[in-house]
């Protein structure tokens, strides 16, 4: 029981232990309203007191009247509310009603909204919190709550330890603030997007240079949320996040692996592939790399083991650079003489992966602070060694940079390897067909000759057509042309062999039918040998072997009339006294090795001071695309001089300018 007072004193017990709280007299006035209460709702005291507690709920109010008969009947009541805000808001209270006796024995009504252990309900609210509140100040996830102006209100212990920086250099600040050196403008963009739709953003990956003890740049997986309070208004954001720097790091290094793997196994050029080992690797790996391969890496010996004692004379092959990082001053394509006691020259030495740091006393502004050499590798010998360097970049190289650096190397020095032994076996073959190719062309009373060869890669290819000139009884010769199916040493040996067997049937007066029949089964013969041997270079030759296509021609000065036999080659063209050029009509018949397919043969005048041209698939086949390559070479024909010679420079020189196959 308590004495009648005044409207405005039956808060001040309340206000006294901070119980939100409202007094209500038996008609349901507000007689007594706490400074709790007005915080809750937000409505003064002067707004409510003498008014009907009934404004202040907001539910319908039939369900209000029996919550007011229930407790005249009982010992009171209690249960969840929803409330009234003064700005329009609801909010839901659990609510607890008990009868209040004044002295002169009339029934009021306490309201209270229950806090602290008030009541079961709060009792597990006020658990949970005591449970969840140690649990993110000590989470391992970093947790920060930041109010709508994007300030520091509150850290956990994971974000100040990872963070790098204490609590009381982010309390109060904007993160552009505390961290001056980071960018953070994306960051920052994100978290005012929540603010403003209060849609969360999950998994936003964010990577920075953190100023933590080891100057790592980090990256971080981190998570946006919007706080509101009871009615809704923004108060704020937090966010939560999580330190993904080594699958973040593992991820870059597969990347630059498999980009690595597709450029270096792209070409079979030695220089081509050192040069792309440093560019795919500088900026992303190192701040500099080098690389510098030893004499057989560029020539055609095998490689072999170097005395201990033997100091390395190298070539420098490539180098790249993101700055001008302090170096030893040699360029590209110049010697390299290292000092037995240098970096580089450990490594090819102790053939094994080296890694130095330069103190800092002695690091130049622009130079590097962190080394790396391996040496280049491939079946058990030594080719040359790379170096990778870092300056701009802080992150010294650890041992997964290690592990990384000895991947690629291994990879560029198989590269490398294989580039050599292909130039190697390129020169063999050039070589080979080269001898097999005529040195002197005929010189005889018969006819003018005059030829050029044009490899498929500008003059220093390798290709697989040839062509003779035989002389024949009675004044007449052979000219013949031909090619087989691809390119390199077994390309070539078939082309040999097929030329021996066309002049020793020209030189026993076969016709040109026949001589062809015979070849087609000189070729057969080919393929069965090879199939028999077996193995990969077997499946070569007689590949090369079935796709062989040739042209034979038997050119007689006295009657001048020429006998052509064709196996899957293109016709020859005529260039007529008058300057007309025509190709004439011959069966193409089948390339030989097919077998068991006839060959026709075609004659037709040749009269004096005509042109007779005989060329290859390549020639025509390479001009451009949707173009007539025959109409073409006849357009050029047209403007051919009467000298042979003349003309085959002045078709060879604009053929080279089409960049043709080969000729």
């Amino acid at each position: 029981m308590i004495d009648e007072t005044g409207p405005t004193d039956w808060a001040r017990p309340f206000d006294l232990v901070g119980v939100t709280a409202a007094v209500l007299d038996p008609q349901g006035l507000v007689i007594g309203w706490s400074r709790a209460a007005e915080q809750l709702l937000g409505y003064t005291a002067q707004e409510v007191l003498n008014r009907p507690a009934m404004a202040l709920v907001a539910k319908e109010q039939s369900r209000i009247v029996g919550v007011v008969e229930e407790s005249r009947t009982g010992e009171g009541w209690s249960g969840s509310v929803p409330l009234r805000h003064r700005s329009g808001g609801r909010l839901e209270r659990f609510l607890q009603v008990s009868p209040l006796v004044d002295s002169t024995g009339r029934t009021c009504w306490l309201v209270s909204a229950a806090g602290g252990n008030a009541c079961g309900k709060w009792t597990g609210s006020r658990l949970i919190q005591l449970m969840f509140e140690p649990f993110v100040t000590r989470s391992p996830v970093a947790v920060a709550v930041l109010d709508t102006n994007l300030r520091y209100v509150w850290v956990n212990d994971a974000l100040e330890y990872h963070g790098g920086l204490p609590r009381e250099r982010r309390l109060g600040r904007c993160i552009s603030e505390a961290l001056p050196n980071v960018d953070v403008r994306d960051m920052e963009t994100q978290m005012r997007r929540v603010l403003k739709s209060g849609v969360p953003i999950l998994d936003y990956e964010t990577k920075a240079r953190i100023p933590t003890p080891r100057s790592h740049k980090y990256a971080w997986r981190v998570s946006f949320f919007r706080i509101d309070d009871e009615i809704g208004r923004v108060q704020g954001v937090w966010y939560m996040g999580t330190d993904v720097t080594d699958s973040w790091r593992a991820r870059e290094r597969l990347l630059l692996l498999n980009e690595a793997g597709a450029r270096l196994g792209s070409t079979l050029d030695v220089i081509r592939t050192a040069k792309d080992l440093v560019e795919v690797t500088v900026s992303r790996f190192a701040d500099s790399g080098v690389v510098d391969l030893l004499d057989i890496a560029l020539g055609d010996l095998d490689p072999v083991h170097r005395a201990a004692n033997d100091t390395p004379r190298m070539h420098r092959a490539a180098m790249e650079s993101v700055l001008a990082l302090a170096d030893d001053g040699i360029g590209v394509g110049e010697m390299v003489h290292y000092p037995s006691d240098s970096l580089a020259a450990r490594a090819l030495k102790e053939d094994r992966v080296i890694v130095e740091k330069v103190p800092s006393a002695a690091k130049d502004p622009l130079g590097p602070h962190s080394v790396v050499a391996v040496p280049l590798r491939a079946r058990g010998a030594v080719l040359g060694v790379v170096r990778f360097a870092r300056g701009p970049c802080p992150d010294p190289f650890e041992e997964d940079d290690v592990l990384l650096a000895e991947e690629l190397a291994a990879r560029a020095g198989l590269c490398v390897d294989n580039a050599r032994r292909f130039a190697r076996e390129r020169k063999a073959a050039t070589v080979l067909q080269r001898s097999l190719l005529p040195r002197v062309l005929y010189e005889g009373p018969a006819a003018e000759v005059a030829s050029r060869y044009l490899s498929a890669t500008g003059g220093h290819g390798l290709g697989s057509d040839w062509f003779d000139v035989i002389p024949l009884s009675g004044a007449r010769i052979a000219l013949v042309v031909g090619d087989v199916v691809g390119h390199g040493y077994h390309a070539a040996v078939t082309m040999g062999r097929l030329r021996m067997a066309i002049r020793t049937l020209a030189s026993l007066e076969v016709p040109a039918v026949e001589l062809l029949a015979r070849l087609d089964d000189l070729v057969l013969n080919m393929q069965e040998d090879e199939e028999t041997t077996g193995g990969d270079a077997a499946q070569t030759v007689a590949a090369a072997s079935t796709g062989a296509r040739c042209l034979y021609v038997v050119y007689n000065p006295v009657t001048q009339r020429c006998t052509v036999a064709r196996a899957g080659h293109p016709p020859p063209a005529v260039i007529r006294p008058n300057g007309t050029v025509d190709f004439p009509d011959l069966a193409a018949g089948p390339p030989l090795g097919l077998g068991a397919l006839p060959f026709e043969s075609a004659e037709f005048e040749l009269p004096e001071g005509s042109l007779l041209a005989l060329f290859t698939d390549g020639l025509v086949s390479t001009l451009d695309q949707g173009d007539d390559g025959l109409a073409r070479l006849a357009s050029a024909l047209v403007q051919a001089e009467p000298d042979p010679e003349a003309s085959a420079r002045a078709l060879s020189a604009r053929w080279c300018r089409a960049r043709p196959r080969t000729t």
